[in-house]
Formats: structure tokens, C-alpha cells, sequence
């Protein structure tokens, strides 16, 4: 339907007839290729949903999508058209001559030809953009419309949490798109009358006329009511003011921003009212009076109103006048980010201790770990690699496994597929997609011990997994890991002639060329016989070969999206993921476990926070294997979900952890049957979950100021706690990661998987608290933990310890030594662990040699507690030079390269002091024609220089004791 005959205005120029053809063709192949992309996405994306068992997520999200890209888009694309059309049928029959609608006139006539095409291009093209925006909306729409009550109610309005979390962002949603839809059409229907002759700028006489006039101010009416409906809300909207000393409503808003914002409603109504007055009365005058009132109430109401009370009430009396809130602020952060059971406990911080007490701490001395995941892939590379095209992440992990009947701590990864280290004659299409297809094997060290060299001793090991008992893999293939390739085909040609690269036929030989092939067998990934689906995954993969290539076959898989983050992420994109997943043995299988969380930004009186910030740490800074979380506003989040992948199948399972979340009974009721009920987590899985490390992260970061319960402490933040940088990082400000660690409360008795973190007081660097998780699966798991310094405690922070470390002078001088021949030291973790009322602090020292096939290995352990240092080659001699002797006799602490000098200092001899030095100085022949040997690749020759620095470091010892006078360093003699 035209809006004037097409006949009564002449035509304008044909184009010349190629171009006229040329254009419609390439609009047709550009929209085809579009559509075929479009299709092709989501037709495999449907595959890969059905081939995990979640079909219903994809369905479900796609159905939501669909629903409010019509139903949003076909509204503003209506409303726009709508307006357009009543636009045009009210222009004046008859326009005045004037140079301004001469120049109209000629854009009219080249126009109105084509209205009806113009209409429906506008249309198209404003409800395509609207209906997209729409649907990217589409978990408001089903948070609102699946919400579930939280059983709390917010401390201003007395409204249920739940109106904050899942209404009131739908209502702004739709509030926005509404004034969206009001604002194009103002704009579409003004430029109508403007080129039509309704509205004449320039023309003498009536610049408007009355249909238009009246037009136009029932839009402006109908935008002044939302915005009386946008007041209203926004009096819900003060539970999240930045506009005090925390989060919240604060006294100003309480008492003159909430007001003002109920008064602006009714004048916002009342200006509306005028505006459509305007359809009776002619003129601009009431309009222009509701205009004028609006503004005028919006500043002196809404702004400067506010502003006064601010500033000349609570701004004199500020800690009197916030002290409410900042006690409402206070507990609903507690509540959101799960702190409202953490138990506080004073702790003594002593400085000197006896060697009695000490030994009373043998849960904690003997599961001290002293390989750091974070600093030794290199070792695992260079000892558990085998081959270059097998690799490991930067970032290994912390498990714990019952070894020889003894629970404890493992450093584990898995042997991955690597390709970038394949070979220049490799390096094809074919080996890249379809034999190097998967990692093999399971590698795993107990994190407390070392071999007499300083290297792990293997729990599990080897490119065929020899481990015993829990540690026993019986599917060790690896084909969905955090360095899997994009995709692989699989599954072909067929078990008798297999062609996927399994492992080298003997594994610990670097020069062996055989290997031993495989044909996988499993269920995961999608299945490609067809030639359709070859066509369509060529298309979607842009590689002819998966449509050419006659190595795949009707039984061919192929596996895509197989990292184990990316995989929950796409089953559960409500989730929050910990950037951390971690590899475990379950039941004979290698399985990723992931902590997935539930987070909200309307909490209200929360204090938000920025996830990204709060979860930065020196770990997220330099490993790519631990992933950083998003730049999101957050201000309640629970660890509501474990998730587990299947190295193997790539299967996905959802398992309810936190049960009273309504956050995820909400989505659990928007995605009915994906979440598994926690009833259905095994023992076996149960014994490897572990307290989540970016939560811990969140709640540390919140505990170092909402510990304080005084809101007018809080207020003034004396008490205030931060986290410490890492000392490990050099000049880096980054935040010290939290470690996991196993070891025995104060006021227990038994040993527990913990996750902890140090925290120093504010402004200064000395230690104020020690924070723990319980990571044991039990009653306590989860449990929070604070030990309290008491004021004034002059406990060393990390800082302060590293300090102390390097600057000691006999450890200074051995660090001299290792350092030579091209060698590097490598600082471990500096582990916090409290320890006989006090806090020890345990750091190991590796060694790399220098050359490309080097690898740091343990060759010392610094100890502190108090002023007393210790540097030795074992960290039961450390603690033996700081404690007295037998104190460190424990077992599971590890053993080193020989014993060396203690750390400590004193007086000497002229002839204890020309033993000591000539000790030294063959102990660093020593060890210089050791690094020699080993960048020569003669062991042989390594192991006798190794037997000499063993033999001058014993002597060097002998030569220190008998020399000094002063003891050892500091500590308990």
C-alpha cells in the first residue's frame, strides 16, 4: 500500500540496465552468504548442545531469543511506522510559497514515489536493531520471569530481595526500550512534518500546525509519563546509591533524594497533562509551562535540594548521621558474599616459642609444601614431556590422594596435546586434525617431598600412568583438556586400522621413533558421515578438507569447543566459572572439575564490587592457564554449582552444591533438569572438591574491611586490613594468590585441606590476620575462618620477610653459590602457616641451570618465625636452625642435596674461617663443573660433581659450627 499514487508524480531516471542488474545481485549473495552463515551457526551449535545431553539450554535460550526479538522489535518497528504514517496523512493540504519549502518540494517529489518502500526499509531496519538489542536481554527476561523468592527483605522499602535481583531490572529494561520507542518516533514523526510542510522553521506565519502540533505533544506527554514511571522506580534504585561512604541509601537519600523523587512523579504527571492539553488548547504555552516546572523541579527538587542537605547536615556530623546505614551496608554484605558465619578467633602471634610447643605441630610440619604448581612446569615438561608435541599448562594444580594408606597433598596435571610443538615435517592439516588428536596420561608428585637432587618423586608417572589405588587411571586419553586444538575428527577409519597418535610405543626414550596408535571409541563430539554435515562443518570450520578429505568416513566425530571452561560455560552461561579448573581422577578416569557461581549485582545495601578487580592476583597476571573473570558488577555470589567434563567423552554434569541459593533455583526453574540434585555427587568426587579460589579471593578482599562491625570504626577504616602484594614478583603490586595448604587449626587436632591467605594491616606491612577455608569434604567445608593478631603485634608481613630473607648474610652468600655457572634461583611460594601461637613462614628455593633443557629443581628452604631465619637444604634443617635440634625430625618434609651451613651468624677464627672459605670455594668448583656436565649432557660426570658439593657443603657446615659463637640465626638454641 502506497500513501499517494505513484502515477501522479513523473519518474525519475532509470539506471542504465547492467548496473540495475548487478546490484540485486550482489544484495542476493551477500544476504544468502549471511543467511547460510546464520544457519550454519546455529545448526551446529544445535549438534553440539544435543551431542552434551543439553538440547534444552539451546532450545530453551533460543525460544526466549526468538520471543523478544519479535515481540520487541515488531513493536518499536510498529510504533515508528505508525507515526510515520500518521505523520504524513496529517500534513497540510496546502503549504505557503517560501524559499524553504521550495527546497523541500524537490526532495518530496524524489520521495514520495517510493514511501511505501522507504516505510517498510525504516521499519525493517529499526525493528531488526531493536529486536537484536531485545534479545540479548534475554536473562532479564527469564530471571523475571522464573524468579524465586530470597526470604529476606531489604532494610528501606521492606521489599523482598528477589524485586531487586529479578524485577526491577526488567522493569528498567522495558522502561528504556519504551523510551527508546517514544524518542525514534518523535524523531521520525518531527522529520515527517518538517519535509511534508507540518512544521515550517523558516516560513512566515504559523511555524506549526495544528495536527502536527498536536502529534507531537501527546509523544512529549506520553515521554513525561515515563518519565513520572522512571521517578518512581528510581526511588527502588537508591538500594544500590554510590552517594554515601558505602553502598545503599544513604542519610541524604533517605531523607531528601527519596522525597524529591516522590514529589517529581506527580510533577512529571502533571506536565504530561499539560502537554496533552495542547490537542484542545492551541499554542505552545502550557507545554512550555510544564516544561519550564519540570526543569525547574528536576534542579532545585531533585538537585540542589539534596545537595544543601549534604552539605550542611551530614557533611559536619557525617559519622552520626551514615552510622545506621553503614550498619545496613554492613550486614547485607555479610549476607550476600557468605560471611555471616565466619568465625573470628584470637590469635597470640608469639615471636619465640620452645621446641616443645613446636613439635606439637607436626600436622602442620610435616604436609608443608614445598613444590610451588606455579613455578615448576618446567620440571614436569622436561621429566614427564617425553615428546614436544606433549605439554603441560604453565600453571599445574593442588589435589590431595591417599597414597600407601596417607592422605596428601599432590601437585597433578595432565599430559596434553601440544601442537605447536610439532615438527616443520609435521605440521599438516592431516596430522594436526586427525592423528595428533589427544594428550595421554595423568602426572601427578606429592607436593612435601623431593628426591636427593631436588626433583618430585612421581605419585603417578610415566607415558603409560603407573599409579596405585586412587592415583590408578584406567582411561588415561585426553581429548578434552585446556590445550586441546580447535577441533579434531576422529573416530576413523576404523579399530583394526587405528590412525590417531596415542603415545610413543616406549615412552621414556626420547630417541625412540615407534609409537602406538588408537581409534576413539567414545560418544562425545558430533557425528559427520554425512556429506550434508561435511559440507556444513566445512563451511563453519572455512576448511575444504572436511568435505574432501576421504580419512573421514560415516563413523568420524568431531570434537569442537573442548577446553573444559568453555564447555560448562556454553551448557550454563548463567554461570560464573572460577578461572581455575582442575584435573582429577575419579573412578578411573580423568575428570576437570569446575566451580561454577551464581552472582547478582541487586543485592540491596550490598556494597558492589567489580568481580575482575576483586579476583586479580599475581597468578591470573602470568599464567594464561588460569582464566581472569569479567569486568562485572557484582554484589552477591555463591559457589552454587560443581561441574565436572570427562577428559575422554567431554561429558557435562551439573551438581547443586549450594541448596538454599535462589539465584540458581531460579535458573534451575528457567532450565528444568540440568542441574543435578547434590544426592547425586559420588564420595569419589566428593573427596576431591575443593573451596573455589576467585570466592575466596572475593571474600578476603571484602573481610579486610566488613570484619569491622562498628559502623563508626568502619567509617573512619582504622581497622582496616588489605591484601599483601606478592613478594615473589619482584616490584609487581600485585595481589599475593591464596595457597592451598594442609594444615591443623589452632584448637584442632587433625589436619585439614585448607585454602588460606595472610592479611596485613592497612598502611603498614606488618601481618593482621591469617584467613582459612576448610576445603575437606564434611560439615566443616566451607567453613571461614579469621585469626585475629592482637593491636600492636610486630608480626612481619610477606614483605617484610622476603626482605629479611635476601638481605640475611649466610644466606646471601649461598644464594651467591647456587647462583653461579649460569644458574638461576627461583623464589617458591612464601606459604603463611600458623604454627605454636605464631606464624611460620616457609619459602622454596629452586635452581635452574642455564640451557634450553634446563629445569628448576628444590635446592633450598627458607623458614622465619619471629626474627629467626632459617636457610638450609631441607626444611627439616630449616627448622632445626631456628628451633633446636630434632625439632624438624618428622618425616614428609622432603630430603635435599646434602646438608649445608646454617643461617645464622657469628664470630670466627682465623683457621675456622680459612676452612670455611676453602670449603666454599670447592663447593663452587663443584658445582660449576656440575652445571658444566649437565649442559654437556654427561651425568656421569654431573652425579661425581654432585658427590663433591655434597662433600665441601658438609664441610663448609662443620667449619660454620665450629667457628661461631653466636648460634644460629636468631632463634631458640
Amino acid at each position: 500500500m502506497s500513501f499517494r499514487n505513484p502515477a501522479a508524480v513523473p519518474r525519475p531516471p532509470r539506471l542504465p540496465r547492467r548496473p540495475r542488474l548487478l546490484l540485486p545481485l550482489i544484495v542476493a549473495v551477500v544476504v544468502v552468504l549471511s543467511a547460510l552463515g546464520v544457519f550454519t551457526s546455529i545448526y551446529t551449535d544445535l549438534l553440539w548442545f544435543r551431542s552434551t545431553g543439553f538440547g534444552s539450554v539451546f532450545t530453551g535460550r533460543l525460544r526466549t531469543q526468538l520471543l523478544l526479538f519479535g515481540v520487541f522489535g515488531a513493536f518499536l518497528a510498529l510504533a515508528v511506522a505508525a507515526n510515520l504514517v500518521l505523520a504524513y496523512r496529517l500534513r497540510p493540504p496546502f503549504r505557503p510559497l517560501s524559499p524553504e519549502q521550495q527546497s523541500l518540494e524537490r526532495y518530496r517529489v524524489g520521495i514520495e514515489p517510493y514511501l511505501t518502500q522507504i516505510l517498510v526499509v525504516v521499519a525493517v531496519v529499526v525493528g531488526l536493531f531493536a529486536g537484536t538489542s531485545a534479545a540479548g536481554r534475554w536473562r532479564t527476561w527469564m530471571l523475571w520471569r522464573n524468579g524465586q523468592s530470597f526470604g529476606q527483605k531489604d532494610a528501606q522499602f521492606g521489599r523482598d530481595v528477589s524485586y531487586y535481583a529479578f524485577t526491577y531490572p526488567f522493569y528498567r529494561f522495558v522502561l528504556g526500550f519504551l523510551f527508546v520507542a517514544v524518542v525514534l518516533s518523535l524523531l521520525a514523526a518531527a522529520a515527517t512534518h518538517y519535509l511534508f510542510g507540518g512544521l515550517r522553521l523558516q516560513t512566515p506565519g504559523d511555524k506549526v500546525s495544528p495536527a502536527a502540533q498536536a502529534h507531537l505533544a501527546v509523544l512529549l506527554g506520553i515521554f513525561l509519563l515515563l518519565k513520572a514511571v522512571a521517578y518512581w522506580l528510581d526511588r527502588y534504585g537508591l538500594a544500590f546509591s554510590e552517594r554515601g561512604v558505602v553502598t545503599g541509601p544513604s542519610y541524604t537519600d533517605v531523607n531528601s533524594v527519596l522525597p524529591a523523587k516522590t514529589i517529581l512523579v506527580f510533577v512529571a504527571v502533571i506536565c504530561a497533562g499539560l502537554f496533552f492539553a495542547t490537542i484542545v488548547f492551541r499554542g505552545w504555552l502550557l507545554p512550555a509551562v510544564g516544561l519550564a516546572l519540570m526543569v525547574f523541579s528536576a534542579v532545585v527538587i531533585g538537585g540542589v535540594y539534596p545537595a544543601a542537605i549534604q552539605r550542611f547536615q551530614v557533611s559536619p556530623s557525617a559519622v552520626d548521621k551514615e552510622a545506621k546505614y553503614i550498619t545496613r551496608n554492613i550486614e547485607a554484605t555479610r549476607k550476600a558474599y557468605g560471611l555471616g558465619d565466619v568465625s573470628f578467633q584470637n590469635y597470640p602471634g608469639v615471636t619465640t616459642t620452645s621446641p616443645e610447643v613446636i613439635r606439637q605441630s607436626r600436622g602442620t610440619l610435616d604436609n608443608v609444601r614445598l613444590l610451588d604448581p606455579n613455578r615448576i612446569q618446567a620440571t614436569w615438561q622436561q621429566l614427564q614431556g617425553f615428546r614436544s608435541f606433549y605439554g603441560f599448562p604453565d600453571s599445574l594444580d593442588i589435589d590431595r590422594y591417599a597414597v600407601d594408606g596417607q592422605q596428601r597433598d599432590q601437585i597433578v596435571a595432565v599430559r596434553e596435546l601440544n601442537q605447536s610443538g610439532l615438527s616443520s615435517g609435521q605440521d599438516n592439516w592431516i596430522n594436526r586434525h586427525l592423528v595428533y588428536t589427544h594428550g595421554f596420561g595423568f602426572v601427578s608428585a606429592p607436593g612435601n617431598t623431593v628426591d636427593e637432587e631436588g626433583r618430585p618423586q612421581f605419585s603417578s608417572a610415566g607415558i603409560v600412568p603407573n599409579g596405585q589405588g586412587a592415583l590408578a587411571v584406567k582411561q588415561p586419553r585426553v581429548y578434552f583438556g585446556e590445550q586441546s586444538p580447535s577441533y579434531s575428527v576422529v573416530g576413523a577409519p576404523s579399530a583394526a586400522s587405528p590412525r590417531e597418535l596415542d603415545y610413543p610405543s616406549s615412552g621414556d626414550s626420547q630417541s625412540d621413533s615407534g609409537q602406538v596408535n588408537n581409534t576413539y571409541n567414545g560418544k562425545g563430539g558430533v557425528a559427520m558421515g554425512s556429506t550434508f554435515r561435511k559440507l556444513l562443518f566445512a563451511f563453519q570450520f572455512r576448511e575444504k578438507n572436511l568435505l574432501l578429505s576421504s580419512g573421514i568416513n560415516n563413523k568420524s566425530r568431531i570434537l569442537y569447543i573442548r577446553a573444559p571452561r568453555d564447555r560448562v560455560q556454553k551448557v550454563a552461561p548463567w554461570l560464573q566459572l572460577d578461572g581455575d579448573p582442575y584435573p582429577a581422577v575419579i573412578d578411573g578416569r580423568i575428570v576437570w572439575i569446575l566451580d561454577g557461581y551464581t552472582t547478582s549485582d541487586g543485592f540491596p545495601y550490598s556494597q558492589r564490587q567489580t568481580l575482575g578487580e576483586l579476583t586479580q592476583d599475581s597468578t591470573v597476571t602470568t599464567s594464561s592457564s588460569v582464566a581472569a573473570q569479567p569486568k562485572a558488577q557484582v554484589n552477591y555470589i555463591r559457589n552454587s554449582v560443581k561441574a565436572t567434563v570427562d577428559a575422554y567423552t567431554g561429558t557435562v554434569r551439573l551438581y547443586e552444591w549450594s541448596t538454599d541459593d535462589p539465584v540458581l533455583k531460579t535458573w534451575m526453574k528457567a532450565f528444568p533438569g540440568t542441574v543435578q540434585p547434590k544426592s547425586k555427587i559420588s564420595a569419589d568426587l566428593q573427596a576431591h572438591l575443593r573451596y573455589p579460589e576467585d570466592l575466596f579471593k572475593v571474600q578476603r578482599d571484602l573481610l579486610s574491611k566488613y570484619h569491622v562491625t562498628d559502623p563508626r570504626v568502619f567509617f573512619n577504616g582504622t581497622d582496616f586490613w588489605r591484601v599483601p602484594a606478592d613478594p615473589t614478583q619482584g616490584n609487581k603490586s600485585t595481589d599475593q594468590p591464596p595457597y592451598y595448604v594442609t594444615l591443623t587449626m589452632p584448637g584442632s587436632t587433625k589436619p585439614v585441606f585448607s585454602l588460606t591467605s595472610p592479611l596485613a594491616a592497612n598502611n603498614k606491612r606488618q601481618l593482621a590476620s591469617f584467613l582459612q577455608a576448610n576445603s575437606d569434604p564434611g560439615p566443616d567445608y566451607g567453613k571461614l575462618t579469621v585469626l585475629q593478631l592482637p593491636r600492636g603485634t610486630q608480626v612481619n608481613g610477606p614483605g617484610q620477610v622476603a626482605n629479611n630473607f635476601e638481605s640475611n648474610p649466610t644466606a646471601a652468600q649461598q644464594l651467591t653459590l647456587l647462583r653461579g655457572g649460569g644458574s638461576d634461583t627461583v623464589e617458591g611460594n612464601l606459604l603463611t602457616l600458623p604454627v605454636a601461637g605464631g606464624l611460620l613462614y616457609v619459602e622454596p628455593i629452586y635452581v635452574q641451570a642455564g640451557g634450553g633443557q634446563a629445569y628448576p629443581t628444590l635446592q633450598r628452604v627458607f623458614v622465619n618465625f619471629g626474627d629467626a631465619i632459617g636457610f638450609a637444604p631441607t626444611l627439616d634443617q630449616a627448622l632445626n636452625q631456628i628451633f633446636g635440634a630434632n625439632v624438624g625430625t618428622g618425616g614428609g618434609t622432603g630430603t635435599g642435596t646434602g646438608t649445608g651451613p646454617p643461617a645464622g651468624g657469628g664470630t670466627s677464627t682465623g683457621t675456622g674461617n680459612a676452612a670455611l672459605q676453602r670449603a666454599i670455594a670447592d663447593a663452587n668448583r663443584a658445582f660449576q663443573d656440575g652445571q658444566a656436565a649437565l649442559r654437556r649432557g654427561d651425568f656421569t660426570a654431573y652425579g661425581e660433581a654432585q658427590s663433591r658439593l655434597q662433600s665441601a657443603l658438609q664441610r663448609a657446615a662443620a667449619a660454620a659450627a665450629g667457628v661461631s659463637t653466636g648460634g644460629t640465626a636468631g632463634g631458640t638454641p
